[in-house]
């Protein structure tokens, strides 16, 4: 039995985004460790006598520290053989996967991961929202809204003065300090969009400017965990809902035949 970490990125809700890698990994754990924003629909890829281990953290509350999380990887990968660290989104995206592995090869345990659909960048196509555009936007910032620390990110202020699309991950606790940072740079009326949820079944959405924001996001109860995109690229969202009706559908079949004659 060879002592083995993969650190597996689960995408950012919906079950179906997840890779097939991943899925192979997972039925493959004798232990797994999964953090709250894990669909735990993912968990029914492993097999029956997996040990499964709830290592989340949710506003503050842990079920374990992170020296603590450290130290089981080691123990059970010693003890069990495959450990699969299940982490929501992209691991090497503000999850700390890095750390973790860095941690494992120190006790020379076999390491690997498994990249994952980030949430940055999912989110807003399931409402949409192109995070770059032609005409509206060149590239975009992804910032953590809190810092270990607790406090909100310098980048914030880098970003706000700069022309691109800005996603915030865990910035709901700061977004008082978000909108004072933006309203600073004379972007009141930027567009932003704060997506709760995303890409699950009770998805929730808030559509509005940096000087309204705060206000629809009370007035939609919206809360943690959320995503805060600023920029013009909210304004551009493509409608996804649309759906033709059969005369629809007849109409445009005919105009693009027409177009090919």
């Amino acid at each position: 039995m060879t002592p083995r970490l993969t650190v597996v990125g689960a995408g950012p809700g919906d079950p179906e985004l997840i890779t097939l890698k991943a899925i192979k990994a997972i039925s493959s754990a004798s232990v797994i460790l999964y953090d709250a924003l894990v669909n735990i629909e993912i968990l029914n890829y492993a097999s029956k006598n997996v040990e499964l281990i709830y290592v989340g953290k949710r506003k503050g509350c842990y079920a374990y520290q992170q020296s603590q999380i450290n130290a089981l990887i080691v123990e059970r990968a010693f003890r069990c053989g495959h450990v699969i660290r299940l982490k929501g989104g992209d691991p090497f995206i503000f999850g700390r996967g890095a750390e973790e592995i860095e941690y494992a090869k120190e006790y020379a345990i076999e390491v690997d991961v498994v990249p994952g659909i980030s949430s940055s960048s999912a989110v807003p196509a399931y409402q949409g929202i192109s995070l770059t555009k032609r005409n509206a936007s060149e590239s975009f910032w992804v910032i953590t809204g809190t810092t270990k620390f607790h406090k909100i990110s310098n980048d914030i202020v880098l970003a706000a003065q700069s022309t691109a699309t800005v996603v915030i991950l865990m910035g709901m606790g700061k977004l008082s300090e978000i909108v004072g940072i933006f309203s600073s740079e004379g972007k009141s009326d930027t567009a932003v969009a704060v997506i709760q949820n995303g890409t699950r079944h009770n998805e929730k959405v808030g559509i509005g400017t940096i000087k309204t924001i705060e206000t629809i996001v009370e007035e939609k109860q919206l809360s943690s965990p959320a995503i805060i995109i600023i920029g013009e690229v909210v304004n551009h969202r493509v409608d996804l809902s649309s759906i033709y009706s059969k005369s629809d559908s007849a109409y445009i079949n005919s105009k693009f035949k027409h177009q090919l004659v």
